[in-house]
């Protein structure tokens, strides 16, 4: 099977692309709870509803400027371990907001809200890993390395309020649905690469750090993002957050810092941030400035060219804080 995202040949079974890791088949929207399940699949795997007549919804692949970088990343496929920020985001009782619409209306909704996510993942150049029937995990900084990838989530995480926001009004005013979708994020090493059997290969991130993201998108509250401890050390004066306190999350050993995310902060680079932080003092450098003090005086006895220094000793000699 040829990928449509790269064109890579693959081998008959698999369904991810091992070149570029975009989904190698089109999908089935389930008409009674909206769960995504393989074209071939006769019943959902999420509520055992008969497949039967479902729209086929097409596998979404990164635009190309993505997929390149994606392919020049490859080695990640193999397996190696990464620093990552993970995203996961889910839709607030799908189950009951299913129960009240047509199915092939239900089915028009999540499609357009699966577009709107995967567009807001690639717009900060994320990956989209899997999608969780009512929602996505979503990776940043691999296969595609980035050092700001914290950043970068938080951002896509913003870039999605905003889009998703506008869309559940638009909902709301249209069909009365009180549609909402809640966001986590954590960040830390995993490693990433294709797992599986030789039947069925899937490109994914494993680790701890993945189950934390899953716990800040269970704890968030409806329309809101929170983050923990670990994403809000690395976008600290990048992005405001609101401290929420510490929380014991189920599969942590101690309490966890979580913040909610709730906009672009001041800071527009390191110094900004270190700013904020307070500088130290430059204390200790004491032979350091005893040679400062001997050019000066060496250059005061040999005056300067085009005309004398008039500085006083005094002056020179303020203390540095």
């Amino acid at each position: 099977m040829d990928c449509l995202s790269c064109g890579e040949p693959n081998r008959e079974g698999a369904r991810f692309c091992a070149e570029c890791a975009a989904p190698l088949f089109d999908t089935v929207a389930c008409p009674s709870c909206g769960a995504t399940n393989p074209s071939a699949a006769k019943h959902c795997d999420s509520c055992g509803h008969a497949l039967a007549g479902a729209t086929p919804v097409a596998a979404p692949h990164p635009p190309e400027h993505l997929a390149e970088k994606i392919r020049a990343g490859r080695t990640a496929l193999e397996g190696e371990r990464k620093q990552v920020t993970v995203l996961f985001a889910d839709v607030i009782g799908s189950m009951e907001l299913a129960e009240q619409s047509d199915p092939e209306e239900w089915r028009r909704i999540m499609d357009r809200y699966f577009s709107i996510l995967c567009a807001g993942v690639h717009r900060f150049e994320g990956t989209v890993d899997k999608f969780t029937g009512d929602g996505i995990m979503a990776i940043f900084g691999a296969p595609i390395a980035h050092e700001d990838h914290a950043r970068r989530a938080c951002y896509a995480s913003l870039h999605l309020q905003r889009e998703l926001g506008a869309y559940a009004a638009e909902l709301r005013r249209e069909l009365g649905l009180g549609f909402s979708v809640r966001m986590g994020l954590n960040s830390g090493e995993v490693v990433v690469g294709a797992i599986g059997d030789e039947g069925q290969m899937e490109y994914t991130a494993l680790g701890h750090t993945v189950g934390l993201a899953q716990r800040m998108e269970q704890l968030a509250e409806p329309g809101k993002a929170y983050l923990t401890q670990h994403t809000a050390s690395l976008v600290e004066g990048y992005l405001a957050l609101s401290d929420l306190g510490e929380f014991q999350l189920k599969g942590s050993s101690a309490p966890l810092g979580v913040h909610e995310l709730t906009g672009v902060g001041a800071a527009r680079g390191r110094l900004d941030v270190q700013r904020g932080r307070g500088f130290s003092r430059f204390v200790g450098r004491d032979e350091e400035l005893a040679m400062l003090e001997t050019a000066a005086d060496k250059s005061l006895e040999g005056g300067w060219p085009g005309g004398s220094l008039s500085m006083s000793r005094h002056h020179r000699r303020r203390p540095l804080s």
